[in-house]
């Protein structure tokens, strides 16, 4: 370990950004650990899996979901980096485009051509329950949306630039109007005669918000100045749209209930991004200082590396072991109702082996995350095809 870390360290670049590199971390970080402890599964009579969350049960941990639902974060440091690489690109902006839409890209379909694969040798060969792989598929599919949207934002990234220069950090203004709009008009007086595809249009202006502050923080526009108004500010708003308001408290969706934050994201999730992104902004150069130690900075940059990795496949990770539980029947914090105190404490004892499963399957996942040379046309076709077919029946068209 030693040697590794040393390695890593020697390796480090002397202009490397170790902080931006350490948010990145700590938000992706947050994916994983939020899905595993907010997530859990109820056993049915035919021995079938189906989703549960404690925060049905516990609504007094939805403080919980403020801190892991860091994708603000996320989305900050990403319009960062990619005005950092667009900077540096030789060739045209397609070029550039095509190829950090690559990155994004070989993992997913790596994750869904496997798990199609996997299917039938599940339910054929070892008798797994068709419910227990429909709530499996849609679990594994579930955090792949963020790579949609993330795709999209990528691809405006000339865009933002412009905007950035033009406006400033007030080019995220538009778009956190236009999501207050659009949730006055979904929630508010008129709220009946709304059409329901209305909350759709804050998907795109949601999550440009955070990543449009990025670019503008890469482009030396948003100040320490700009970073305690979008953090005092955020955190004002935060407050209001819950105490005044009427904003579901949990961050992320919660069964039972009508409304949800996250899914289209609502105001709520943007005045959240603001000031944790104000707060990443404000504390970046003491981030930077910290990540100085080789003993800290190894994990950053391993768990860089393993980005796609992690995001695609922690879901895998949790499903390797409820699914051979629910063989035995109820297993306290991983098949079973999330409804006490002991199933909380028995997932957090849990949530080692998940991670301990995913850096197992990291091993042989990360491949995917590296360019394709040695698969020809034949194979990644074969792999689109089966990759779109777990899509149509995770999402329930087939």
């Amino acid at each position: 370990m030693k040697t590794l870390v040393e390695r890593i360290e020697s390796r480090t670049p002397a202009h490397r950004d170790r902080a931006i590199d350490g948010l990145r971390a700590l938000a992706l970080l947050a994916v994983p650990t939020g899905h595993w402890l907010l997530g859990g599964f109820t056993l049915s009579a035919d021995g079938a899996i189906h989703n549960a969350s404690p925060l049905a049960a516990f609504g007094g941990l939805a403080p919980v979901s403020w801190i892991l639902q860091m994708l603000g974060i996320f989305f900050l440091v990403g319009g960062y980096a990619s005005v950092l690489s667009y900077r540096r690109h030789e060739g045209s902006t397609g070029e550039w485009l095509k190829g950090r839409l690559a990155r994004l890209g070989r993992p997913v379909l790596g994750v869904t051509a496997v798990w199609a694969a996997l299917l039938p040798l599940l339910h054929y060969g070892f008798g797994v329950p068709g419910d227990t792989l429909r709530t499996a598929s849609t679990l594994v599919i579930q955090p792949l949306w963020f790579v949609g949207v993330y795709t999209v934002v990528t691809a405006l990234t000339p865009l933002c630039v412009r905007a950035a220069r033009r406006a400033g950090v007030w080019a995220a203004a538009p778009l956190l109007g236009t999501v207050a709009v659009v949730d006055l008009l979904r929630y508010g007086p008129y709220a009946e005669v709304m059409p329901s595809w209305l909350s759709l249009v804050n998907i795109l202006p949601g999550w440009l918000f955070a990543y449009q502050l990025g670019v503008s923080w890469g482009e030396g526009r948003l100040t320490r100045r700009h970073a305690w108004g979008l953090l005092l500010g955020g955190a004002a708003l935060f407050a209001a749209l819950l105490l005044a308001f009427g904003y579901p408290a949990s961050m992320v969706g919660v069964p039972g209930e009508v409304r949800t934050n996250s899914h289209p994201p609502s105001l709520l999730v943007l005045a959240l991004a603001a000031a944790q992104s104000g707060a990443a902004i404000l504390l970046r150069d003491r981030l930077g200082k910290l990540l100085k130690r080789p003993a800290l900075w190894a994990p950053v940059v391993v768990v860089n590396l393993s980005a796609m990795t992690i995001l695609c496949w922690h879901q895998t990770a949790m499903l390797a072991a409820a699914i051979p539980a629910s063989y035995v029947g109820e297993v306290t914090g991983l098949v079973g109702a999330p409804d006490s105190v002991g199933w909380i404490l028995a997932r957090l004892a849990w949530m080692p082996l998940f991670a301990g499963v995913l850096v197992l399957i990291g091993r042989y996942a990360r491949g995917f995350e590296s360019p394709w040379t040695r698969t020809g046309p034949a194979r990644r076709t074969v792999a689109g095809l089966l990759a779109a077919g777990f899509a149509m029946f995770a999402l329930g068209l087939a």
